[in-house]
């Protein structure tokens, strides 16, 4: 039976988002939750990361930490790191938990592209600070190098990905959720060749955080059924 989980977490936050889990699994398995570089106690990034270098970054700490094919729980960005490092190496991870996972290329509505042509145009004549209101909160509290990662991240959509992961999958997603809806789920759901979806109802984007007890059970379920 896997001993091991680790837990990857969303952008701007840390390992520690998944406290609730570690506190419960550890009763069930070794839990490792890494800050990944640019959050946390990791905050130091060398250059703009891509997945691809996040992926890396997460072999390394498995083999500093001798983790062999854990069990993966992955939130929103933490999730686009654990399919893209799935898809390149099927045999990295056991069973994966995704959970509000982000990665689908996005639907938009036409202000949106009406939206990106006036930005596009004003770029050429006024200086970055006159369009701050132009980018999103997330990428206004990052510095120059966290920004470039984060244009990088978020312009990888990750459809062809998810067509190679061959890992049992479990999605998570809270019926709520408005960072990544459901139709990212079920699109997840469509691609992933060995998946199935669990909707809690009530919960948002972190669906992790705000139903403790309608996400641990199931996934400690799901978790625990795997014999690999």
């Amino acid at each position: 039976m896997i001993k091991q989980v680790i837990f990857l977490h969303g952008y701007l936050s840390s390992g520690g988002a998944f406290a609730a889990q570690t506190r419960f699994f550890s009763a069930y398995f070794d839990c490792f939750a890494p800050d990944l570089p640019g959050f946390g106690n990791n905050a130091e990034m060398p250059y703009p990361y891509a997945l691809s270098d996040y992926a890396d970054w997460l072999k390394a700490y498995m083999k500093a930490n001798g983790i062999e094919r854990p069990h993966v729980v992955a939130h929103s960005f933490g999730a686009r790191v654990a399919v893209k490092a799935a898809a390149a190496e099927p045999a990295l991870f056991s069973r994966m938990v995704l959970t509000g996972a982000a990665g689908m290329k996005p639907r938009r509505p036409p202000a949106y592209y009406v939206k990106k042509a006036r930005f596009s145009v004003l770029k050429k004549f006024l200086p970055r600070e006159k369009l701050e209101k132009y980018y999103s909160s997330d990428y206004r509290a990052l510095n120059a190098v966290m920004r470039e990662s984060f244009l990088k991240i978020v312009n990888e959509h990750l459809e062809e990905s998810a067509k190679r992961v061959q890992n049992p999958v479990l999605l998570v997603y809270g019926e709520n959720d408005r960072e990544t809806p459901l139709y990212m789920a079920k699109r997840y759901r469509r691609l992933l060749p060995s998946s199935r979806l669990l909707v809690i109802g009530g919960a948002g984007h972190f669906a992790f955080a705000e139903k403790i007890a309608a996400f641990n059970y199931p996934v400690r379920e799901f978790l625990l059924a795997g014999k690999e």
